[in-house]
């Protein structure tokens, strides 16, 4: 069975669960290092109130005991602690009291699914809209990723991330590897290596804020040690660098996705995008360069997997823009939810672990098996076959 998973549950709203269903039997879970990557996504120069609120936690409720997965479907919860504050506005039962009283919220924000999903739905409260299509959902989805991560790690597969730009300041390239950048970005406010520019994006992030607006930028997710022949080049639907690019696009106010060198490939010649292929007694076959991010026809090649993503401005803004009011069809000023004034560096953390799922999915797709320990007989027999190629 292929590795899947559904979220359930709203912005304001008692919880946020999860219900992984092809996760194998035997796999040891640390449950520290899951509640890590939660406050991991919640850290970032620029988040706003809600992070003061929340203190994200998992409670694994089905599909573990005593520290390890049995091969029944994961139940996972994330509290929301914001609840206690909403009980009455969201709650499931019906409640009596003025549009006021409810918070109803009939004026909706550009940039925002507010106005499609009321049309979409038929729903004249965009509060039923907003409270789902919130980025609070990706607490959920980074729980689930945290599992798949440690599926990786098992395997001996290293996930990092860092960011590339916050609106005008991109950070320098290095050559660290994966070990020093996972230590060194999570030093960071920002998530970058270099401090000078750390310092540089702070201050532009708070003259961003103290203009009443809000700023994107661009992060990028690495994996390192997958092995060559995920995916498959024979259909569409196959194609795991397709499938990461699905996945990257679903993440809350993304606008754009690139492998290895993604668009600059489309102002240079052939020669300077494609990785030669080398071979070495011992190590196999190898390719010189990583210009393609680990991808060769929708399948692995043995390169660590380079996946970027851009991630637009937050359209709530203390500055709100134009609008137009539903009940009335005057123009008026968007409503303002509570927001950040720039989430780049949270976006990093979700974009690693929606990366690592699909990559997860497809190691248990190629590998098979029902727990742990066939999987890694299927995939040792596989790497001793490719070896004598």
């Amino acid at each position: 069975m292929s590795l899947r998973y559904l979220t359930a549950g709203e912005t304001h709203g008692p919880q946020l669960t999860a219900i992984i269903e092809g996760m194998p039997s035997n796999l040891t879970i640390d449950f520290e290092e899951l509640n890590f990557q939660l406050h991991r996504r919640q850290k970032g120069y620029g988040r706003g109130r809600r992070m003061q609120i929340e203190k994200d936690t998992a409670q694994i409720v089905g599909g573990v005991r005593h520290g390890r997965t049995t091969g029944a479907p994961i139940a996972l919860v994330v509290e929301n602690k914001d609840w206690t504050h909403w009980t009455k506005i969201m709650n499931v039962e019906p409640i009596e009291g003025t549009d006021e009283e409810k918070r109803r919220v009939h004026r909706p924000r550009p940039g925002h699914a507010d106005l499609n999903g009321g049309l979409k739905y038929n729903q004249k409260d965009l509060r039923n809209v907003l409270e789902r299509s919130s980025a609070r959902e990706t607490a959920a989805r980074v729980a689930v990723g945290a599992v798949a991560r440690q599926f990786l790690q098992a395997f001996g597969i290293k996930v990092a991330g860092q960011v590339i730009r916050i609106g005008e300041i991109e950070a320098p390239p290095h050559q660290l590897g994966i070990d020093e950048l996972i230590e060194q970005t999570e030093a960071s406010s920002v998530r970058v290596v270099d401090k000078e520019t750390e310092a540089r994006m702070e201050a532009y992030i708070d003259q961003i804020k103290a203009e009443g607006d809000s700023i994107g930028g661009i992060v990028e997710c690495i994996i390192e040690g997958v092995p060559v022949g995920l995916g498959s080049y024979v259909q569409y639907d196959r194609k795991l660098d397709g499938r990461i690019a699905q996945a990257v696009m679903s993440i809350n106010a993304f606008k754009g996705v690139e492998i290895g060198i993604g668009f600059e490939a489309g102002k240079i010649r052939g020669s300077q995008v494609h990785d030669e292929i080398e071979y070495q007694e011992g190590t196999g076959y190898t390719r010189s360069s990583n210009r393609l991010g680990g991808f060769e026809g929708g399948t692995t090649n043995g390169m660590p997997i380079v996946v970027r993503g851009v991630m637009k401005p937050i359209p709530t803004l203390y500055k709100p823009l134009r609008s137009v009011d539903i009940d009335t069809k005057e123009p008026f000023t968007a409503q303002v939810e509570r927001s950040d004034a720039c989430a780049v560096p949270a976006a990093s953390v979700v974009m690693e672990h929606v990366v690592a799922w699909e990559v997860a999915k497809a190691l248990l797709e190629k590998f098979g098996g029902d727990s742990m320990e066939e999987i890694q007989a299927n995939l040792n027999n596989y790497l001793e076959q490719i070896s004598r190629y």
